[in-house]
């Protein structure tokens, strides 16, 4: 069975970090692309971050560079996202993606992905 879930959400103050995972389980995990995605109330979901099959490439979205680390491990089907310097606007729902592809697209695009995981919060706030 297809599966990708996320762990690791919760609440911090501005300036903390949190480390997202992404556990897959039920495909070839090495032969995809990973993504994360985020969605707060109100607005379109927004792709993050997506890093390709062998962990070779990995993109961000440019309000997180510098900020944000993802990576993988194929030897345990994890993908993890290191979110450091935590501001207010990082608050959201965050996802992780499959591509049905190895390598990630220019463009951090929610029609590219067509697997989901549930999501998990991330609150930032003092």
């Amino acid at each position: 069975q297809l599966q990708l879930r996320e762990s690791g959400g919760g609440s911090v103050q501005p300036g903390g970090s949190l480390r997202l995972s992404c556990a897959a389980s039920g495909f070839p995990f090495d032969e995809h692309a990973v993504g994360w995605f985020r969605q707060a109330p109100g607005k379109e979901r927004e792709g993050v971050s997506c890093i390709s099959a062998r962990g070779g490439f990995t993109k961000y979205v440019d309000s997180v560079k510098g900020r944000f680390t993802i990576s993988r491990d194929n030897t345990r089907n994890t993908v993890t996202l290191q979110m450091n310097s935590l501001k207010p606007e990082d608050t959201a729902v965050y996802y992780c993606a499959r591509r049905p592809v190895f390598h990630c697209s220019g463009y951090l695009s929610r029609g590219d992905f067509n697997f989901w995981g549930q999501g998990t919060q991330v609150t930032v706030s003092s």
